[in-house]
């Protein structure tokens, strides 16, 4: 890791206005201060209506804080985010919201074209992403017939191939059976690997927690902790609505469904 962080969120906090009573707020994020360092593996935990996917969409540019700022390298993201296009990547959710190619290797392609890329150029790097996440026999498919864990393999590979240094995956296990799990587990191991920074935003601790290097819980959007995951468990508290796994695994080596 850098000794400049690679994202710096200082005070940063976010309003919505209320549906109901004219001139009232709901402030979903409060006073967040976190600093994610380059080649981390970080995972942000908290139930549902958390505030993660909110912070994950200020994190990458996508939404403006109500308070504070978010420095990316050390610039403030208000002062332009053309280098943040081509170093986060980011894994939605729902995959399919992502997919925009006709075709699987036209998908791969369609990030690095955007970013300026020749049509050869674009497609090499299609290409190599692909058989680094396995689905390169898939190639000529239409998207609509991957798998979901394969749909998620192939936002990354979107990613991959436009150089992107950092991705954040946000409820990467939703709806996935065991299969697809993992797949996206494997994804995570090898991204880590490769010295990539890797954000992953889900409450399901027990699939993913032996290959974080730190966890940070999120509940009613204030960061009540951010630690070891050793640490950070031996405090978590009931009302943070995440699920300790160490009472079901023995220890934090033990929780990833990669056996």
């Amino acid at each position: 890791m850098g000794d400049v962080p690679l994202f710096s969120i200082r005070g940063v906090s976010k309003d919505f206005p209320d549906g109901f009573i004219r001139g009232r707020v709901n402030r979903v994020l409060q006073g967040i201060d976190l600093d994610i360092g380059e080649g981390e593996c970080l995972l942000v935990a908290g139930s549902n209506g958390s505030g993660k996917t909110i912070l994950m969409k200020i994190i990458a540019g996508l939404m403006e804080p109500s308070a504070g700022e978010v420095l990316f390298r050390g610039r403030p993201l208000s002062g332009g985010t053309d280098s943040l296009r081509s170093s986060l990547g980011l894994v939605f959710q729902d995959a399919d919201a992502q997919i925009l190619g006709e075709t699987v290797a036209e998908d791969a392609a369609f990030g690095p074209r955007n970013l300026g890329l020749s049509r050869e150029q674009a497609a090499e790097r299609a290409d190599a992403a692909l058989k680094a996440l396995a689905i390169a026999d898939k190639r000529d498919f239409p998207p609509r017939r991957l798998s979901g864990g394969e749909k998620r393999r192939l936002a990354v590979a979107g990613v991959i191939a436009m150089g992107c240094s950092a991705v954040i995956m946000d409820e990467p296990f939703a709806n996935l059976d065991w299969p697809g799990v993992v797949h996206v587990l494997e994804v995570i191991r090898d991204l880590k690997a490769g010295g990539k920074t890797v954000i992953i935003l889900t409450h399901e601790l027990e699939k993913v927690l032996a290959f974080v290097d730190r966890l940070v819980i999120l509940h009613q959007g204030i960061l009540r902790e951010d630690g070891t995951p050793e640490a950070v468990l031996d405090r978590l508290k009931p009302e943070y609505g995440v699920r300790n796994p160490l009472h079901r695994y023995v220890s934090i080596r033990d929780c990833s469904w990669l056996g």
